[in-house]
C-alpha cells in the first residue's frame, strides 16, 4: 500500500513539474526561435517553436495575436521586421488566453507599439491582475506577469476589424475562463479559405473538473468549447501552440508542396476529437474518484 501511494505521489510530482516547465519563462528548447513565414493572404507566423504568434498585415496597420512570454517579445519583434514589416505598425493586440506564455509580453508590446489591447471579458480580470485571479495559477508566483490594462473588452461573437481583415472572437472556455478561438477568411489564388486559430481545448492534468470551487462550471465550459470548435468550418488549421497543428512538418513542406500545407481540415477535426476524448477520460476518472469517496 505504501509503495502504491509513493508511486502515485511520484507521478503527481512529475505531472506538476511538466506543466510548470511548459509555462516557464525561460529560453528552453521549447522556446527556441522559429523562422517567420507567410501562411496565407494577410496572415504571417511570427512566433517561436513553442508558442504561436500571428501577424495580420493591412494597409491601415497590423494585428498581433499573442505576445508570448515577456522574454519572447524581442524575438517576435525581430520576426516581424525580418518579414519586412514595422513593429510600430501594430495597432491591435489580441490573445488566445490569459496564461503567461501567451499574454506575459503584452505590457511590453503595448509599451513599444501603442497597440490597443482587446481581451475576452472572462479573461480581463486575469490580464489586469497579471495572472493573480487565474483560477488555477493565481497563487503561483512563477505564473504571474506584468498587469496590463485592457482597452476593449470583447464578448463572444464580437468582431475585430482593421483594414481588410475581420476577425471573429469565439468564447471557448475551460483552459481559461475567457479562452478565445479566432476565425477569419483569407484568400489564395482566387479562393477563400476559413482560418481557425484555436485558443486551447487542452485539459491540463491537474485541472479539477469535478467540485472545482474556484471554477464551478469548468466541465460545462469545456463541453461548450468542443461544441463550438466542432461547429466551425476550418480550412487553415492553426492554434496557440505549434504542436497543435504540426508546425514543424508543415513549415518544412512550404516550398515542396503544390498546395498550402496549412490547409488541413482533417487535421483540425482529428485534433479536436483527440482533445475531447482526453477531456472525457479525465472527467470520467475524476467523477469515479468522487463517487468512491
Amino acid at each position: 500500500m505504501k509503495n502504491k501511494q509513493f508511486i502515485q505521489f511520484f507521478l503527481l510530482i512529475l505531472t506538476l513539474s511538466y506543466v510548470k516547465l511548459a509555462h516557464a519563462d525561460s529560453a528552453s528548447d521549447t522556446n527556441k526561435p522559429f523562422p517567420p513565414f507567410h501562411i496565407i493572404g494577410n496572415l504571417y507566423y511570427v512566433g517561436t517553436a513553442y508558442q504561436a504568434d500571428y501577424l495580420f498585415v493591412t494597409p491601415q496597420g497590423d494585428i498581433l495575436i499573442n505576445s508570448g512570454f515577456a522574454s519572447d517579445v524581442p524575438s517576435i519583434k525581430a520576426n516581424v521586421e525580418k518579414l519586412g514589416f514595422k513593429w510600430s505598425d501594430i495597432k491591435i493586440l489580441l490573445i488566445s488566453h490569459a496564461h503567461i506564455d501567451h499574454a506575459g509580453g503584452s505590457a511590453l508590446v503595448k509599451q513599444e507599439t501603442g497597440a490597443k489591447y482587446m481581451v475576452m471579458d472572462a479573461d480581463v480580470s486575469t490580464i489586469e491582475s497579471g495572472g493573480k485571479t487565474d483560477f488555477q495559477y493565481g497563487n503561483d508566483p512563477s505564473m504571474l506577469y506584468t498587469p496590463t490594462q485592457v482597452d476593449r473588452v470583447l464578448h463572444d461573437g464580437d468582431e475585430v476589424k482593421l483594414g481588410n481583415v475581420v476577425l471573429v472572437a469565439h468564447l471557448t472556455p475551460g483552459h481559461t475562463k475567457g479562452c478565445t478561438t479566432w476565425t477569419t477568411t483569407e484568400s489564395e489564388n482566387g479562393k477563400n479559405y476559413h482560418v481557425v486559430i484555436v485558443g486551447s481545448p487542452y485539459v491540463i492534468p491537474e485541472y479539477k473538473l469535478v467540485g472545482n470551487t474556484t471554477y464551478p462550471n469548468i466541465a460545462q465550459d469545456y463541453e461548450h468549447t468542443f461544441q463550438v470548435l466542432k461547429s466551425l468550418p476550418c480550412d487553415i488549421f492553426l492554434g496557440a501552440h505549434g504542436s497543435y497543428f504540426n508546425l514543424d512538418q508543415k513549415y518544412a513542406l512550404l516550398d515542396k508542396s503544390k498546395t498550402n500545407p496549412f490547409i488541413d481540415p482533417k487535421g483540425y477535426q482529428d485534433f479536436i476529437a483527440s482533445q475531447e476524448q482526453t477531456f472525457r477520460k479525465q472527467l470520467h476518472a475524476q467523477e469515479e474518484k468522487e463517487q468512491s469517496k
